[in-house]
């Protein structure tokens, strides 16, 4: 893209943006707040054990973690340091080649997700899900459903 040759927002997809950028960091702000005065876990922790938890074998190689969370290699390789440190992971090489790395949900992880799931949902319906109406949360799923992929396929940088 060549910057200085894009076309201006007009004002109401300006309007859009902002409301999108400002009220997307609100949210994740008070999320990660809430999760991390409740359990000590981050938004990075839940959503690494999430995947995890949701894994055949509770087990991901560290390249598709990578690209499932949208982090750069190593983001996600300094996450799972992190995770290993406090018993929620562990890192082991890969069960059907042996050449990579695995992330591996431990039992001390599950039992850690088990109890924030509840706390987590709480805030999420408290801050989201609740102020939304059925046509709204159609329209973000379907916004949201579109625009998630295309937006993980493209390359994690730094």
């Amino acid at each position: 893209m060549v910057l200085g040759m894009t076309e201006p927002l007009s004002d109401s997809q300006q309007a859009a943006w902002r409301a999108f950028v400002e009220s997307s960091w609100a949210l994740h702000t008070r999320l990660e707040d809430e999760l991390r005065a409740a359990t000590g876990l981050s938004m990075a922790d839940y959503h690494v054990m999430v995947v995890l938890s949701e894994a055949h074998e509770h087990r991901v190689r560290m390249g598709e973690l990578a690209s499932q969370l949208v982090f750069s290699p190593s983001r996600c390789t300094y996450q799972i340091a992190s995770m290993v440190k406090r018993g929620l992971v562990r890192k082991q090489s890969c069960s059907d080649d042996g050449r990579g790395q695995e992330a591996v949900l431990t039992d001390a992880g599950m039992a850690a997700l088990t109890a924030a799931a509840p706390l987590h949902l709480a805030t999420v319906r408290e801050l989201f899900i609740d102020d939304l109406d059925d046509a709204e949360i159609a329209t973000v799923t379907r916004v949201f459903g579109r625009l998630g992929p295309r937006l993980r396929s493209l390359p994690v940088t730094a």
